[in-house]
């Protein structure tokens, strides 16, 4: 049995939203930096940049690392060979730029997650956002667009925090806000190496993973198993004590 939550964090990609596989290199993306740099890179060479950048960025994520790179720090990753003139125009616009690359045509919410929110929110649940993202800012307009993001008390995204998860910092400054103990959260997630484990570093009340793409590339044996397992938000709405 679950214990009652007295408050309800979520994640966003794979849980909140999902979108389908983008371009990582969009077109209009490479015209902004071609006309931000003067043109002193072609576009295949910025696009090859944003592919590789993109790709230290995935594997610098995938370490269990407790801090977020700040924007500026991410666009090194893709303008470190640059010459030095168009690296600095990058980093004056890198948080804009974050925004940009970070942003998804596609964003979709997840199937049954409306009504997960609005048992939640009849049940007087508190709720929160609690995310690592390249933009948090993004994912704040996508929520609002989506009609949801009035919903949540407070948004921790780890770009704006400064610490990423499994880091436990994220659960509890989201408690903090939301003036409810950890130990009387749910997190909902769907990664085990980074949500089930950011719970259970952080003594979160339960840790329910809800099913995504990325939770079937991870190996379950290698990381907690969490307290709940759904396949969607309608799994999630019918764990709630409604």
């Amino acid at each position: 049995m679950l214990p009652t939550p007295s408050a309800l964090l979520l994640d966003f990609g794979g849980v909140l939203a999902d979108a389908p596989p983008q371009d990582l290199a969009p077109p209009e993306l490479v015209l902004r930096l071609y006309n931000l740099t003067g043109g002193v890179l072609t576009p295949g060479e910025i696009s090859r940049s944003l592919l590789a950048g993109h790709q230290a960025y995935a594997a610098w994520r995938d370490e269990d690392h407790p801090d977020e790179l700040s924007h500026a720090a991410v666009w090194a990753l893709v303008t470190g060979d640059w010459p030095r003139k168009a690296q600095e125009a990058v980093r004056l616009q890198a948080t804009r730029l974050a925004y940009d690359w970070a942003w998804r045509d596609g964003w979709a919410l997840r199937p049954g997650i409306p009504e997960a929110l609005r048992a939640a929110r009849a049940a007087e649940l508190p709720m929160a956002v609690v995310s690592n993202a390249m933009s948090g800012a993004a994912h704040r307009d996508f929520l609002d667009r989506a009609g949801i993001g009035g919903l949540f008390e407070v948004q921790i995204y780890s770009d704006e925090a400064g610490v990423r998860k499994p880091n436990p910092e994220m659960i509890w400054r989201a408690a903090r806000e939301l003036r409810v103990p950890a130990e009387q959260c749910w997190f909902v997630g769907d990664s085990r190496q980074r949500d089930v484990v950011c719970a259970r570093r952080a003594d979160a009340g339960a840790a329910i993973l809800l099913r995504s793409p990325r939770t079937d590339k991870e190996d379950p044996a290698a990381f907690p198993e969490p307290d709940a397992f759904v396949e969607d938000g309608f799994g999630l709405r019918d764990l709630l004590p409604i």
